[in-house]
């Protein structure tokens, strides 16, 4: 304008643009009915016979982020448990479900902080963890492996083998290794082989003192 002086003119030429506000990002939580009731009253009979305020407020309406995911691992065990009174099984009792929603949440906080490099830290060692499992489910029972999988939304992947390039530095460190460990080997029989010796010479000079 103008009327505006130049000092005036520079600090609206200086000014910081309006940022628009980031729009939220869809949680994994959102599918829970509020009116659904916490976990520790979700099974107490009274609850029939209350208020619909204290009920509003035992809900998962007035809930925290902690008492949701209670009621979130409590619906995927459900959803994997072999039998109504199974709780002993691996998926039942292992970290399955709590890594799954644990994983869940790190990656919505990450969409929300991207520079959040300890949270990205604890996702990628939660993540491993859990491939972990899978994988000695997957050797030992492959029918409930895939069961898990299909009802927890987890896509496995194998890890990839470790390879090595085989460098001459390498080799010659690897046959050192191998030497000392053959004689450290050859060391512990000679000992093993004294004290046998000695075991049986006790053994002989008690069994003469018997006699």
């Amino acid at each position: 304008h103008p009327a505006c002086s130049p000092v005036l003119q520079a600090a609206r030429g200086y000014a910081r643009p309006v940022t628009r506000k980031k729009k939220d990002t869809p949680s994994h939580l959102d599918d829970l009915p509020p009116t659904l009731l916490k976990k520790d009253y979700a099974n107490l009979p009274i609850m029939s016979r209350v208020d619909d305020v204290v009920k509003r407020l035992l809900s998962l309406e007035m809930a925290s982020q902690k008492e949701k995911m209670k009621v979130k691992t409590q619906q995927l065990v459900e959803k994997v448990r072999r039998s109504p009174n199974d709780n002993g099984s691996f998926e039942v009792q292992g970290k399955l479900k709590k890594g799954r929603i644990l994983i869940r949440t790190l990656e919505e906080h990450l969409q929300r902080h991207p520079k959040d490099k300890r949270n990205r830290r604890c996702m990628l060692m939660e993540l491993d963890r859990r491939r972990k499992m899978l994988g000695y489910l997957r050797r030992v029972n492959y029918s409930t492996f895939e069961n898990t999988c299909k009802q927890l939304d987890i896509q496995y992947s194998p890890p990839q083998p470790y390879t090595r390039r085989a460098t001459k530095r390498w080799l010659v460190k690897k046959a050192f290794c191998i030497k000392v460990f053959q004689e450290k080997q050859k060391l512990k029989a000679a000992q093993r082989l004294k004290q046998r010796r000695e075991w049986q010479a006790r053994a002989r000079a008690a069994r003469a003192q018997q006699e």
